[in-house]
């Protein structure tokens, strides 16, 4: 055999390695929080979410085989990075959006978004500010001619027949932080769970929990980027994640996320993926144990 042809084949074996390596993932179990590695290669009928890194920021892309629910979008100077993102998954309508609450961080690049994709349902709180990215994200919307469904907590849709959305958050018409208008939504696929906080702070957190919601939940959206304002011990208590994932921006200059909070999700024996260390990160559920996917960059 020719060098050349050695060294042609020596390149494909190589490539094929990386192939098969990028298809490893780590496993949570819920029952026993062991670690296996797991080739998972074929995802239909898997619930995927991304928590992609957008800086100081918070978007989420939740799908389950064709269909697909956004949540935030991350400021505007990240809009692209987000569209290329979706559009690299191959995403052309987006079933749901959830403008979680209208602050720069979260919807700065929601016009884009909208701008982009076909959409179905676009759910936000109903609060209005007289922010530029607000008036953008409604000018979008209304070329589109589409209309805000307003949520409210108790609110049951479904992505998938399997996949069950519930609102548990806001509870109030009106609150003295925007923050707290966040949405707050749970997502359970059969036996698997996960919880997006927006930035609800400690007002929100206790109205859920006085509305007795379940909210235990298998994976935890830390609020507000891990800020104190937010996961109180008794909302962690009530959640009980076996997985905490905190978006934000490396260096940031709020010192996201807080040691307080650090300390309290360690001591409920939670693992904790952050993007500002692990860049996005992707956890597929099978609706029995949740997978980490290698990290995505």
């Amino acid at each position: 055999m020719s060098s050349h042809k050695k060294h042609s084949i020596t390149l494909i074996l190589i490539a094929i390695l990386v192939i098969m390596s990028s298809t490893y993932k780590f496993l949570f179990n819920r029952t026993n929080n062991s670690i296996n590695v797991l080739n998972n290669a074929n995802l239909n009928d898997k619930l995927i979410v991304h928590y992609i890194d957008i800086g100081e920021g918070d978007c989420e892309l939740i799908q389950m085989n064709n269909k697909f629910m956004l949540i935030d979008a991350g400021s505007g100077k990240y809009k692209n990075r987000v569209c290329n993102y979706l559009k690299s998954l191959g995403v052309k309508k987006i079933d749901y959006i959830i403008a979680t609450h209208p602050h720069e961080d979260h919807i700065g690049g929601m016009y884009k978004i909208i701008d982009s994709f076909d959409i179905g349902t676009f759910i936000a709180p109903k609060v209005t500010t007289s922010t530029n990215t607000f008036k953008k994200m409604l000018v979008a919307l209304k070329k589109k001619k589409l209309s805000i469904k307003t949520a409210k907590g108790g609110m049951i849709f479904q992505l998938d027949n399997n996949v069950k959305c519930e609102i548990v958050a806001p509870n109030s018409k009106k609150y003295e932080k925007l923050n707290d208008y966040s949405v707050v939504l749970k997502v359970t696929y059969k036996n698997s769970s996960f919880l997006f906080t927006g930035d609800a702070e400690k007002t929100s957190e206790k109205e859920i929990l006085s509305k007795g919601y379940n909210i235990r939940s298998d994976v935890l959206k830390v609020g507000h980027h891990g800020s104190n304002t937010s996961s109180t011990q008794s909302f962690l208590k009530a959640v009980n994640p076996k997985i905490a994932v905190i978006s934000c921006g490396k260096g940031n200059e709020y010192g996201h996320p807080h040691k307080n909070v650090l300390k309290r999700l360690n001591s409920i024996g939670c693992k904790i993926f952050r993007t500002d260390l692990d860049g996005t990160i992707i956890l597929i559920s099978d609706g029995k144990s949740i997978f980490k996917l290698k990290n995505h960059n």
